[in-house]
């Protein structure tokens, strides 16, 4: 009787994972349209603001203006997530405002609009981030923190590659900006017609999580704060794409079409990046963090300094970067954090990731009217400064 009843645990169990496989792959999938319709957008933004006229300084204030908006509200957003539990209809929500604003830049008239509608996607990214990935961190309970969340992210990114490109071929075939972001609507429907399906299919996401009920989180409170410190400067020296996309045209490093094929060079990398980095995150923890900052800082000087070559290389590495944000430093949170606070605990890393981003994105815009290389000082000088916080945490022993 005792081996019948192990043997029809395990069998619980296998099926069980096997729905939280289906689950994160299901998200990916709406994760894959949506980045496609975003991703591809925001691969034109810098330019296409410069192509309405605006400057340098507008289009790091701009950008970072979306994301101090679009952080903070995950902060909003992800503790309501656990006050309410509606995880789904916040979700929801938000992915409609995010994807349906990227198709109304075809309609654009002016940079102040341009301007208003990408802090609008922004915003609607905000608001769905922290609910969805308090689920995803349920399921990925089954399959280690690392590599759900890399999984999910490679996914993700594949859509960020596709998006790109497809705008890089509606302008080679010269359709101009407007045509580029009208067909992104395409992509927007199939991903808000997935999340609704993923509605349908697993209602209650929280019922994965393998995490014990009375786990205490008190011991990790030091750490949490001195990773979110590590996160700040991070996002403060981490040159957002529209301000390197600027360069790429002002300086004429590229031509215009091949810009948006230098960021699906970086979603490729951060797709790729994100499944390696996962799996070795659920071995070897936090360092694995650590190296990754340490590698993502040399994308700057090539970026902004070099040729064409050099561009390929450090979007490469910048796509890295971008990896490690969306995957392993999500896993960090969900690994130091109870199952009914992640909502809240997602909130305020994004929260303090964007208000770090808009604080670096605007002045990184400034300085750069006054001097290419005082940039790059300044954004290798911020993110090593995360390097000695991380080999704190590291050092621990619940690290």
């Amino acid at each position: 009787m005792e081996v019948a009843g192990r043997a029809t645990t395990d069998a619980t169990m296998q099926r069980t994972r096997q729905s939280a496989l289906r689950f994160i792959i299901t998200i990916g999938i709406v994760s894959l349209f949506a980045d496609m319709t975003y991703e591809g957008a925001r691969s034109i933004t810098g330019p296409y603001l410069g192509f309405l006229g605006a400057s340098a300084t507008v289009v790091g204030i701009v950008s970072g203006l979306g994301e101090l908006f679009g952080y903070g509200i995950r902060l909003v957003s992800g503790w309501l997530g656990d006050r309410t539990q509606r995880y789904w209809a916040i979700t929801i929500s938000g992915y409609v405002l995010n994807l349906l604003a990227v198709p109304m830049l075809a309609l654009a008239g002016s940079w102040e609009s341009a301007a208003t509608l990408i802090v609008l996607e922004r915003m609607g990214r905000a608001i769905r981030s922290p609910a969805r990935d308090a689920m995803l961190s349920h399921a990925a309970s089954h399959t280690g923190l690392g590599w759900g969340f890399g999984l999910h992210e490679a996914m993700d990114q594949t859509g960020a590659i596709l998006g790109p490109l497809l705008v890089s071929a509606t302008l080679y075939m010269q359709y101009g900006y407007q045509w580029a972001f009208a067909l992104l609507i395409i992509p927007a429907l199939i991903s808000l017609a997935m999340v609704l399906t993923a509605r349908l299919q697993f209602p209650r996401p929280r019922d994965f999580d393998l995490t014990p009920p009375g786990l205490h989180t008190s011991g990790f409170r030091q750490a949490y704060w001195l990773y979110m410190g590590a996160v700040a400067l991070i996002g403060a020296g981490y040159a957002d794409f529209a301000l390197i996309a600027y360069h790429f045209g002002h300086a004429a490093v590229v031509s215009a079409p091949l810009i948006p094929i230098l960021y699906a060079v970086a979603m490729a990398s951060d797709a790729i990046a994100s499944l390696i980095l996962g799996y070795l995150f659920d071995r070897r923890g936090m360092v694995v963090v650590a190296v990754s900052t340490a590698i993502a800082a040399v994308a700057s000087p090539l970026v902004f300094l070099g040729g064409g070559i050099a561009a390929v290389v450090g979007m490469i590495l910048w796509g890295i970067g971008m990896g490690a944000q969306e995957s392993i430093m999500r896993a960090v949170v969900a690994g130091m954090t109870a199952k009914d606070q992640r909502g809240t605990a997602f909130g305020v890393l994004n929260a303090v990731f964007g208000l770090a981003w808009f604080a670096g994105s605007v002045l990184l815009g400034v300085v750069y009217d006054w001097s290419v290389t005082a940039v790059v000082a300044l954004s290798v000088a911020l993110q090593a400064l995360a390097l000695p916080l991380l080999a704190v945490i590291v050092k621990r022993p619940s690290a």
